[in-house]
């Protein structure tokens, strides 16, 4: 396969650049994949939790599926996920070989990758680079306690880090700032656990294919810049 590079402002990505970015709840994923964005504004993406949470609120089936899971603390099921995220991806064209994209948090499982590396495979459209966050649990968990989102655009703030300009309101809009059902301590434990029953297989996955690559820290000022490196080459 002929790769190339190509401009994205002061830097440079390999061309196409088909990213996968995994990491465990609350890890980082959603900052990590914005701060790419702003320096690649050509690279397309495709959050999850985005994804998922639209669904939810539009009340759609799916939604109405996936939010019994998530307030259990459980992942969505695979053949839900798969066929959610793959019909993304065709919608917006991504399957195309020549574009370039960015999955935040999709797939979670061997399973789910396998699916959709099937899918992929037959479009010659393979993931080209899979890094993982390697974040510290305990500070994730201290993380949820502290945390406020934007429901319509998936906004996410901090009161320790991240906080927004007004309290309780979105930077953007102005509107209010909800806590999450899934956002405590307890529910979030959950999902932890479950991500870490999941991700050796993943990880066996990826590595197998010789696209695995794990960024170590505890914020994203450390994180980011392992992660541009990898990106750009």
């Amino acid at each position: 396969m002929c790769q190339h590079f190509v401009e994205f402002g002061p830097a440079k990505m390999l061309k196409p650049t088909r990213l996968l970015l995994l990491g465990a709840p609350g890890s980082g994923k959603g900052t990590i994949s914005k701060r790419l964005l702003k320096k690649s504004p050509q690279l397309h993406y495709i959050s999850s939790g985005d994804v998922l949470r639209s669904q939810i609120a539009n009340r759609t089936e799916i939604g109405l599926k996936a939010e019994k899971y998530l307030k259990n603390g459980a992942l969505v099921p695979d053949p839900v996920m798969v066929r959610l995220i793959t019909h993304q991806l065709q919608t917006h064209n991504w399957m195309d070989h020549d574009a370039s994209w960015l999955l935040d948090g999709f797939p979670r499982t061997s399973n789910q990758a396998d699916q959709l590396n099937d899918v992929l495979d037959k479009y010659n459209s393979n993931l080209t680079l899979v890094v993982e966050l390697d974040v510290d649990q305990k500070i994730i968990l201290h993380r949820i306690e502290s945390r406020y989102v934007h429901l319509p655009s998936g906004r996410i703030y901090s009161l320790d880090y991240n906080p927004p300009n007004v309290p309780f309101k979105d930077d953007v809009t102005g509107e209010p700032l909800v806590k999450r059902e899934d956002d405590n301590a307890e529910v979030f434990q959950k999902r932890l656990d479950k991500y870490n029953e999941k991700i050796g297989d993943l990880r066996e996955f990826y590595q197998e294919l010789g696209v695995w690559r794990v960024v170590s820290g505890n914020t994203s000022d450390i994180i980011y810049p392992q992660v541009e490196k990898l990106v750009t080459g």
